[in-house]
This record gives C-alpha cells, sequence and structure tokens, in this order.
C-alpha cells in the first residue's frame, strides 16, 4: 500500500479532517480535505463536525483551530513548522505602547504568536483586515505584527491612525526589486500581481494586491496573460494553464511552509501526536479576538 492510501485509510478510520494551506507542497494539498488561506480554514476547523484535526502549516494555524475549537483534538503534522514574523515582537512591546494612546484598539494579524493574541481587541487575516478595521469604533490602530500589511492597510484606511511596528514575513521582505523591474521593462503589458506582505516598493510596481485566495481568483479570472506573481509559490497549484508565468531567479519559499511531508501526515495520523494543547487561561483570553474576527468579517 502506498503512503497515499495509508493516509487516506488513516483519515476515514479515526473520522479526521485534514487541513492544508496553499503553500503547504502539492501533494500535501492533494491529501488534504480543504485547502486555502488562514481565514478559510480557520472557520472550517471551527464549522466541522470532525473531532480530529491534522493541521499542515505553521504552529500559529495549528493554535488557531484549538482556540476556536478547545474541545477538538488538534494535530500539527510537523511540529517544527513555525512562522518567522509571528515570533518578532513581544507582549511588553504592544502594553507599553497601548498605554501611549487613548481610542486605540490593537489589530493582530493572525500569523503572531498566541502571547500576541491574548491582548488583542481583534485578530485579522489579509482578506478581512480591510473590512473589519473599517467597523472599527476607536481612532488609533496598533497594527501588529506586519509593517507591509499594516502600511498597505493605512494607504487604503485614511481615516484612522496606523501605529506600526518592525514585524515582517522575510519570504516577501527580500523580493529582489531590481528583478521585477527588469522583468517588468522587458514585458509591457505584464501583470504584477503580488501580496499585501510585499514592502511598498514591490506594491508600487504591482497592478494587484491581495490575500493569497484573492490572488488565485484574480489570476484565474485574466484573460491569456504575461505575469508575475509575487508570493509564496505553493500558491502555483491553483492557477490554471492559460496564461504564462514568469518567474524570479529564485523561488520564493516559505521553508517552514515545505517542511511537512507525507510521512508526517501519516505518523501524526497514526500515532495521534504533535498534539496542540494551551492552557486554559490563554484559550480564553485569545478566543476572545477570533471569534471577533469571524463576527466582523
Amino acid at each position: 500500500m502506498n503512503i497515499y492510501n495509508e493516509i487516506l485509510n488513516l483519515k476515514d478510520k479515526k473520522n479526521a479532517l485534514i487541513l492544508a494551506h496553499y503553500y503547504q507542497n502539492k501533494e500535501i494539498q492533494d491529501i488534504a480535505d480543504y485547502v486555502g488561506d488562514s481565514y478559510y480554514l480557520s472557520r472550517i476547523s471551527k464549522e466541522s463536525k470532525n473531532k480530529l484535526i491534522v493541521f499542515c502549516g505553521v504552529d500559529f494555524m495549528g493554535e488557531s483551530a484549538k482556540i476556536l475549537s478547545p474541545t477538538k483534538k488538534v494535530l500539527l503534522a510537523n511540529r517544527e513548522a513555525t512562522c518567522p514574523m509571528a515570533n518578532m515582537l513581544n507582549i511588553n512591546e504592544i502594553l507599553k505602547l497601548k498605554e501611549d494612546y487613548k481610542d486605540v484598539a490593537v489589530v493582530t494579524y493572525i500569523n503572531s504568536s498566541l502571547e500576541l493574541k491574548t491582548i488583542s481587541d481583534v485578530i485579522v487575516t489579509s482578506s478581512n483586515a480591510e473590512t473589519i478595521i473599517r467597523k472599527l469604533p476607536e481612532k488609533n490602530i496598533i497594527f501588529i505584527p506586519d509593517r507591509n500589511l499594516g502600511s498597505y492597510l493605512a494607504e487604503k484606511i485614511s481615516d484612522k491612525n496606523f501605529i506600526l511596528l518592525d514585524g515582517y514575513c522575510p519570504i516577501h521582505e527580500h523580493i529582489d526589486i531590481n528583478e521585477v523591474k527588469s522583468i517588468k521593462s522587458k514585458f509591457n503589458n505584464i501583470k504584477i500581481v503580488c501580496h499585501p506582505e510585499c514592502n511598498k516598493k514591490i506594491r508600487d510596481l504591482s497592478e494587484f494586491i491581495g490575500s493569497t485566495s484573492e490572488i488565485i481568483s484574480y489570476v484565474n479570472d485574466l484573460k491569456k496573460n504575461e505575469i508575475l506573481v509575487l508570493t509564496e509559490n505553493g500558491v502555483n497549484k491553483s492557477f490554471t494553464d492559460k496564461n504564462y508565468y514568469h518567474k524570479l531567479k529564485k523561488d520564493i519559499v516559505c521553508a517552514d511552509m515545505k517542511k511537512t511531508t507525507l510521512e508526517d501526515v501519516r505518523d501524526t495520523l497514526l500515532f495521534e501526536k504533535n498534539e496542540v494543547e494551551i492552557d486554559n487561561d490563554l484559550v480564553k483570553k485569545s478566543r476572545k479576538p477570533l471569534i471577533r474576527m469571524h463576527e466582523l468579517a
């Protein structure tokens, strides 16, 4: 029996749900019940009737699933998979900053540590952040941890005062702008598409800026075109073949997202290991802003 069938048999036997982020390797996406971005997967995990969830992503995703469904058993397919940006800021820095402002809300990108979520007023994803922030009554927005997504939102929501810190996604931050400019100059009609985790210089060169799911919808709706997609290359599986895709010399790859293997998924299911366990007090503190995200989105 091959490993693919082993996983399917284990999944059926244990009535488990396998969730995979768009940035996972193709074979992981193929074995998953649902593939999507952070918001979509958090909603699926919350609404699912399955009591056993295997999350193929990074640690904060498994934590979010557990917070939203504390009675379910949530397993992280690879315990070592984490998000560098999620761990860039600390709670004391935010608490001190919050004291300096009145009429303020702490808005936290879902790509963040559990600790940061406990002091947040609401959690957001790149796909729902604008909608949620526009609904908040507070004038001042401490947006953490991603300064690039925060600056992008500040450009769109001019009636709010955004306070940004120095968190960022290394994968999107270090895209070679000179190479992007070179490709743009060679192909006059090329559509450059990027994620708002990219810095402003990259965003200013782009025809479309959106979350992972928004990028996929935009690209697949285009007629035949020259396209350069500036986000993690795991999204490529979701594109149709009607467009001509240019690539940078160096692939845009999140090494942590690519750590999960089929063997990891099989063994996690077989032994029910890598369980996400969170202290009840932390669950209560972090659940409120996550629930508020679903309510406002």
